[in-house]
């Protein structure tokens, strides 16, 4: 007989999708020809999706575009796109931008919008540049290579300090988790009854039953211990 599982509702068409009618739109870098564009920060805003705010910009060709807000942003500031001038909350590609400038949405491939280093708070530094790619270092400090012709821009994501204060109680938790629509609390297999869960069972501490997924197993069966990855000494 079979169990009906949370993982099974958390699959295709769940109703833990992201609530994306919420959000005010897509933070990404303004698709302009290779012509420098001016613009003036309208609007700073707050959206659900994102942990840093998000500021509405205004260029001279009359388009609006949300991007991600630089640490020390304000209202009437102007910001540029194609522009070398290094200043914060301008977008520059990666190959005009000299090394130890510190640098966040960083294009994985050139054009995209905008992929790497969203978070409030964070900031990668540009270590070394060849004639078609430019090193950066990471959040995380791993060091990954670019496409010279990526951009990013320049600066430090702002609210950083976000996870300095503590939730301090569930509630702000819950809260905090709906607004993306994700699921909170979340129970172990092993606390639920033997009816509700494969690995339920009345002597809980029993850890028998626990056994890593098989790589092969459908979306309904992909419970218990979360499979490896992969398997041996990590490269580095």
């Amino acid at each position: 007989m079979g169990k009906r599982l949370i993982q099974q509702r958390r699959g295709r068409g769940s109703i833990f999708q992201s609530p994306s009618f919420r959000y005010s739109g897509e933070a990404k870098h303004i698709t302009v020809s290779d012509k420098e564009t001016t613009g003036v920060v309208k609007e700073l805003i707050k959206v659900a999706s994102h942990s840093a705010p998000l500021a509405k910009v205004v260029y001279d060709n009359g388009k609006e575009n949300l991007m991600i807000a630089s640490e020390g942003v304000k209202l009437k500031q102007k910001v540029s796109v194609g522009n070398k001038e290094i200043k914060q909350g301008n977008t520059i590609k990666l190959t005009d931008i000299p090394e130890g400038t510190t640098v966040f949405n960083i294009e994985l491939k050139p054009g995209d919008g905008g992929k790497l280093v969203r978070t409030s708070g964070t900031s990668a530094k540009i270590v070394a540049k060849s004639k078609n790619t430019v090193t950066i270092v990471l959040p995380s400090k791993k060091q990954k290579i670019v496409n010279a012709e990526c951009r990013a821009t320049v600066g430090v994501v702002a609210g950083g300090g976000r996870t300095d204060k503590p939730l301090m109680k569930a509630g702000n938790q819950f809260h905090k988790r709906r607004a993306k629509q994700q699921l909170y609390p979340i129970t172990g297999g092993s606390k639920m009854s033997a009816y509700a869960h494969p690995l339920g069972n009345k002597r809980s501490s029993r850890k028998s039953k626990n056994k890593p997924t098989p790589k092969n197993a459908p979306p309904g069966r992909k419970v218990g211990m979360i499979g490896a990855r992969r398997t041996g000494r990590k490269k580095r």
